[in-house]
């Protein structure tokens, strides 16, 4: 059985709540519920911090052990060099998400630091962006 683990960033533990004409209105526990039904045969784990080095401290301790790990670092994205260096450091492919296509919103978030060592970049389809990711590593 596959391992995967979906890492979240600052505030999307206010999703379903914040702005939701971007951010739709379903809460992310939800969600994870309606994909883990729908990846039954995957081991999916989730873990979300508003915390910068908490995220880096996550990523090293699944990412030599994961089968792969679906990041959405949220505005870390586009300012943390630490995330974007862990990401190169460790051996588990990362595939990283966005709910909202960030190349339509403000200039800043054109950058990432994560996307050059990434296995992938999946954004702009809501919460499917996730479940595009999970598919990835099947």
């Amino acid at each position: 059985m596959k391992k995967l683990i979906i890492i979240n960033g600052p505030n999307l533990n206010l999703l379903g709540k914040r702005e939701p004409e971007i951010y739709g209105s379903e809460t992310f526990e939800d969600y994870l519920n309606s994909i883990k039904s729908k990846f039954d045969k995957v081991s999916i784990d989730y873990f979300q911090s508003n915390i910068e080095g908490e995220l880096i401290d996550k990523i090293q301790e699944v990412g030599f052990s994961y089968d792969g790990i679906v990041l959405n670092a949220a505005a870390y994205t586009h300012t943390s060099v630490g995330i974007g260096d862990v990401v190169k450091a460790i051996t588990t492919p990362v595939v990283e998400v966005h709910i909202s296509n960030t190349f339509s919103r403000e200039d800043f978030r054109h950058q990432s630091y994560i996307s050059p060592n990434a296995k992938g970049v999946i954004l702009g389809f809501g919460l499917q962006s996730y479940e595009l990711a999970v598919e990835s590593f099947l």
